[in-house]
C-alpha cells in the first residue's frame, strides 16, 4: 500500500461528506430565502424591485456554475468544493447587513455566484464518490439537500418567531458554514486531474459525441428542472385561486410536493440499480406528466394534492441521474461538462415560474400548466440519450 493510499479519503468518509456538504448548501439558502420578506422591508425596496435583484441572484449563480467547474477540474475537488462551502458562508451574512438596494445587490451577486460555484463542485465531487461505489447514490445527495432545506425552515421559523436579528441569524448559519466546510472538505476524494483515464470508462460512438450528448443532457436537465421551478412558486397560488382554498390549506400543495421529491430521491437509487437511468428518467417524467396533469384538471382539493404529491415523485430521480451522467462523460473534464447540465437547468429553474406567470395574463393558471406538461413528455422522448454509448465493434477482415 503506497503512502497516497493511505492519505486518501475511504470511499464512506466521502460519501459523508459529500452528503454534508448538500445539506449545508440547502441549508444555507433556506435560511436566505425565509429571510426574504424581513430583509425586503429592512432596505425598503418593493416587490418588483426584490425581483429583479433575485433575478441577479440566478445569474451570479450561473456565472458561479461556468467558474466553478473548470476551476474543480483543474485544482481538483478537495481544494474546489470547501472553498466554495466557505465563501457562501462568509457572503451569507451580508443580505442581513443590506440597509438599501444597491448594497443588497451586492450581496447577493456575491451570495449568487458563491451558491452556483458549489453547487457544480459538490455534485462533480457525487460523480466521484459514486464511481466508487458498486450501486447509484446520487439521488440520496440531493435529497440531503432537501432535508437542509428543511431544518433552515424550521430553524428560520423559531428565530424570526423570536425576533433575532437578520444579521445575527444569517452570520451564524453562514459561521456554522464555514466552520463545516473546513471539516468535511478533509474528506472529500480528490477526482480532478489524477484521472488519466477518463475517457475509457465512458466511450461514446462516433455521431454521439460528449459534446453533443451533453447539450441534449442539458436540455433535459432545463426541462425538468423549469417543471420543479413551477411547483416551487406556483403549486401553493394553483390550490388558492384556481380551486378557492384559503393560504393555508394551500401551502400544502407544495409541502405534498416536496416531501414527495424528498421521499421519491432516497429511492431513486435503488431504482436507478435495478431499472437504469433511462427508465428513471423515462417513466419518472411520465409519472410527473400525470401528476401535474391531475393537479390542473381536478376540481377536489384532495386529488389536486395527491396530483402535486404524484408530481413531485415524479420527478425525484431525473435530474441526479443526468448529473451523473454528465459528470461520467469525461472524467478529467467532469467540472466543466456538468457545469453546462447544471447551469441549463437553473436556467430552467429560474425561467419556469416567470414564464407561468407571463402567461397568466392571458389563461388560467392551470392551462399555463400545459408548458411544464408537454416538457415532461419531451423528457420522456428523451430519456435514451442516459443509455450508455457502445464502443463499436471492428469491422471483420475477410
Amino acid at each position: 500500500m503506497t503512502e497516497s493510499s493511505l492519505s486518501e479519503p475511504l470511499p464512506r468518509a466521502a460519501r459523508f461528506g459529500t452528503w454534508s456538504f448538500f445539506a449545508l448548501n440547502g441549508f444555507a439558502i433556506g435560511m436566505w430565502v425565509v429571510h426574504i420578506p424581513v430583509v425586503e422591508r429592512a432596505t425598503g425596496i418593493s416587490h418588483t424591485t426584490l425581483g429583479a435583484l433575485l433575478l441577479v441572484l440566478g445569474g451570479a449563480a450561473f456565472v458561479g456554475m461556468q467558474v466553478s467547474g473548470p476551476l474543480a477540474d483543474r485544482f481538483g475537488h478537495r481544494r474546489m468544493v470547501p472553498a466554495a462551502g466557505v465563501l457562501l458562508g462568509l457572503s451569507l451574512v451580508l443580505p442581513g447587513l443590506a440597509t438599501n438596494w444597491w448594497a443588497l445587490g451586492l450581496s447577493l451577486v456575491l451570495v449568487g455566484f458563491a451558491n452556483g460555484s458549489l453547487d457544480v463542485a459538490m455534485n462533480a465531487q457525487a460523480v466521484v464518490v459514486e464511481r466508487a461505489y458498486p450501486r447509484p447514490i446520487m439521488a440520496a445527495f440531493h435529497a440531503m439537500w432537501s432535508i437542509g432545506g428543511a431544518f433552515a425552515a424550521v430553524i428560520g421559523a423559531a428565530v424570526l418567531g423570536a425576533g433575532v436579528p437578520t444579521a445575527v441569524t444569517l452570520g451564524a448559519a453562514g459561521a456554522l458554514l464555514v466552520v463545516a466546510s473546513l471539516v468535511a472538505g478533509r474528506m472529500l476524494l480528490d477526482g480532478g486531474p489524477a484521472e488519466p483515464e477518463a475517457t475509457e470508462t465512458a466511450p461514446v460512438t462516433p455521431g454521439r459525441t460528449p459534446s453533443r450528448v451533453v447539450w441534449l443532457l442539458g436540455a433535459v436537465a432545463f426541462a425538468l428542472m423549469l417543471a420543479e421551478g413551477v411547483a416551487n412558486d406556483w403549486a401553493a397560488l394553483h390550490l388558492q385561486d384556481v380551486l378557492g382554498t384559503s393560504t393555508s390549506t394551500a401551502a400544502l400543495a407544495y409541502g405534498c410536493f416536496a416531501v414527495a421529491m424528498t421521499v421519491g430521491r432516497f429511492a431513486t437509487d435503488r431504482v436507478a440499480a435495478l431499472a437504469g437511468p433511462v427508465a428513471v428518467v423515462r417513466y419518472g417524467s411520465a409519472l410527473a406528466a400525470v401528476g401535474l396533469a391531475t393537479a390542473s384538471l381536478s376540481p377536489w382539493v384532495p386529488l389536486a394534492l395527491v396530483g402535486w404529491a404524484i408530481f413531485g415523485l415524479g420527478l425525484a430521480g431525473g435530474v441526479p441521474q443526468l448529473f451523473t451522467a454528465a459528470g461520467n462523460l469525461d472524467t478529467r473534464a467532469s467540472g466543466a461538462l456538468m457545469a453546462r447540465v447544471v447551469g441549463l437547468g437553473y436556467v430552467g429553474l429560474l425561467a419556469g415560474p416567470a414564464l407561468i406567470g407571463g402567461l397568466t395574463r392571458w389563461m388560467p393558471l392551470n392551462v399555463a400548466f400545459a408548458v411544464p406538461f408537454a416538457l415532461c413528455l419531451a423528457a420522456v422522448a428523451a430519456a435514451p440519450v442516459l443509455a450508455p454509448a457502445k464502443v463499436p465493434e471492428p469491422a471483420e477482415v475477410s
